[in-house]
C-alpha cells in the first residue's frame, strides 16, 4: 500500500496532478481542496494517499492533510458512494460544512453537491452520523482554509469553469456558478466563491 509521497510537483491539471519521486511520476486524482493547497509547479509536494485497486485499474487518490483522507475513506465505505463523488463531495464542501450537514439531517444542502440525490444524501446522513461524534476535534477545521500560494494562470476564468466541470458539474451550470464573478481574481477564489454561492442556494 502507497501511503505518503514526497516528491516534485511536475503537473496539475484538476482533478488530476502528478509527482516525480525519484525519477518515478505518480499520478493522483485529488480534490479541490487539495489542488489549491498545492505550492506550483516544480515545488515540493507531500501528499497522503490512497490506492484503490480495480480489475482494470490501479487509482491513486492523494491528500493535503491526513484528516481529508480520512473522511474520504469513510465516505467511500458508504453504501453507493465511490471514489469520484467521495472526491466532489470533499471538493465541493468544506470539512466541517459537510460533518454539520450530517449531524442536522440537512438533506437540501447535501443536494447541491454534484451527484448527490435526495436518497443519496440520506444514506449519507444514516450511515455517517454515528461516525462524527467520534470525529477529533483536531480533524475538524483543518480543511477550511485555503492558502494564497497557488499563482493564477492567464485565464483564471476557463480554470476555475474546467475545475468546476471536473467536479461533476455540468458546463452550463458551471458557468452560472462563475457568473458575475470578477475575472481578475485568482483560479482558486473564483472557486471558492462559486462553491460558496451555490451551497448557499
Amino acid at each position: 500500500m502507497i501511503g505518503r509521497l514526497r516528491g516534485t510537483l511536475i503537473e496539475k491539471q484538476p482533478p488530476w496532478l502528478v509527482v516525480d519521486v525519484g525519477g518515478v511520476g505518480y499520478e493522483l486524482e485529488a480534490s479541490m481542496n487539495t489542488l489549491l493547497a498545492l505550492p506550483g509547479l516544480g515545488e515540493t509536494v507531500q501528499l497522503f494517499t490512497h490506492l484503490s485497486i480495480r480489475e482494470d485499474a490501479h487509482l491513486l487518490y492523494g491528500f493535503h492533510k491526513e484528516p481529508e483522507r480520512a473522511l474520504f475513506r469513510a465516505l467511500i465505505k458508504v453504501n453507493g458512494v465511490g471514489p469520484k463523488l467521495a472526491l466532489a463531495i470533499l471538493s465541493g464542501m468544506e470539512q466541517e460544512q459537510f460533518i454539520r450537514c450530517v449531524m442536522e439531517d440537512d438533506v437540501k444542502a447535501l443536494t447541491r453537491l454534484p451527484g448527490v440525490g435526495k436518497k443519496t444524501a440520506e444514506r449519507l446522513i444514516v450511515e455517517m452520523r454515528d461516525r462524527f461524534p467520534h470525529w477529533s476535534a483536531e480533524t475538524q477545521g483543518e480543511l477550511t482554509s485555503l492558502p494564497p500560494g497557488v499563482p493564477a494562470t492567464s485565464d483564471p476564468l476557463a480554470d476555475a469553469e474546467a475545475a468546476l466541470i471536473s467536479l461533476g458539474y455540468k458546463p452550463a451550470e458551471a458557468s452560472r456558478m462563475l457568473s458575475g464573478l470578477e475575472a481578475n481574481q485568482s483560479t482558486e477564489a473564483l472557486i471558492k466563491s462559486a462553491l460558496s454561492r451555490k451551497l448557499a442556494g
